[in-house]
């Protein structure tokens, strides 16, 4: 027998189950019963209770992404603050291999990396390195700080909901396992996508979740409401999922060198303006002879100029 529904808030000691259900993950048996270990949200699935808490420390693990802020710059290192109890460490070696530089001209205190935790050691401190698609240094933007096991639900199923808000936001958007979300955009923008992530982050376990920020967003945007749509929202499952490397880098670099392309062309004469320009200029010499209709004329007129 069943005593609480999927998404139900249960607190630490309260029965969920009898022996029908298998314990999972924040829960314990006691007297055939399942009970809760800790405050959270239930999740059932295939006779599975398992509760999810409310609030939790990122812990690092194998693989995982990350956005880490530069805390201190050593010999040979740095140490990186990555939003958990566990500390994170930058070896010189995984960004110059052998070579020698000094480290505070490559990353400083204060400076903001996307990474990936190459290995964990017994107490959990964190080898981070910069090998992978994108990996490295965010230029500008805001971070924004969620509870880890929200991360899921920011992402949405197959990206839904990241994309949903990157599209009409126009905004730049990493995510990193650990909750630290980095946003790039338009400074409105930078902090209605803010607001909005934090609004996920308050009610991910609430049902038609998806609507009510595509909602939310359009109003802000444009004005008004998105067309009605028949959708329906499946479960999501609140765990820490890795999410899609998404390369800002090179966005950025894109970015630049179309810019830059821009600025050469705008610099570049107009043949055709120059052509009408020595249409007038000859009219306005008529009496030294000289013809647009002379090719020989016209050819050194174009070459002297």
């Amino acid at each position: 027998m069943i005593y609480v529904e999927n998404k139900d808030l249960v607190i630490p000691g309260q029965i969920l189950s009898d022996d029908e259900y298998y314990s999972g993950r924040g829960t314990f048996k006691e007297n055939g019963k399942v009970c809760s270990s800790l405050m959270g949200l239930v999740s059932l699935r295939n006779k599975k209770i398992r509760v999810i808490p409310l609030k939790s420390k990122y812990v690092p693990k194998k693989g995982d992404v990350v956005i880490g802020k530069i805390s201190d710059v050593r010999f040979s290192m740095w140490n990186v603050d990555i939003n958990s109890p566990y500390s994170g460490i930058l070896p010189a070696f995984e960004v110059f291999g052998r070579e020698k530089k000094e480290l505070n001209k490559v990353y400083d205190i204060g400076d903001v990396l996307f990474l990936r935790v190459v290995d964990v050691d017994e107490i959990k401190k964190a080898k981070l390195g910069l090998k992978g698609r994108g990996m490295g240094k965010f230029k500008g933007g805001i971070i924004v700080d969620i509870a880890p096991t929200k991360v899921p639900r920011l992402i949405g199923k197959k990206g839904s909901m990241i994309n949903m808000i990157k599209d009409k936001t126009n905004c730049k958007i990493v995510v990193g396992q650990n909750g630290l979300v980095w946003v790039k955009g338009d400074k409105d923008m930078e902090q209605l996508t803010k607001n909005i992530i934090n609004l996920i982050e308050a009610e991910a376990h609430t049902s038609g979740l998806t609507n009510k920020i595509k909602n939310k967003l359009y109003l802000a945007i444009d004005g008004e409401l998105p067309p009605e749509e028949i959708e329906v929202e499946e479960e999501q499952e609140f765990v820490l999922e890795k999410p899609k490397l998404q390369d800002f880098k090179e966005e950025i670099e894109r970015e630049e060198r179309e810019a830059e392309e821009k600025k050469e062309k705008s610099d570049k004469p107009n043949i055709a303006e120059v052509i009408e320009e020595l249409k007038r200029k000859n009219k306005s010499k008529k009496d030294s002879g000289l013809s647009y209709d002379d090719k020989s004329k016209n050819y050194f007129i174009l070459n002297d100029k």
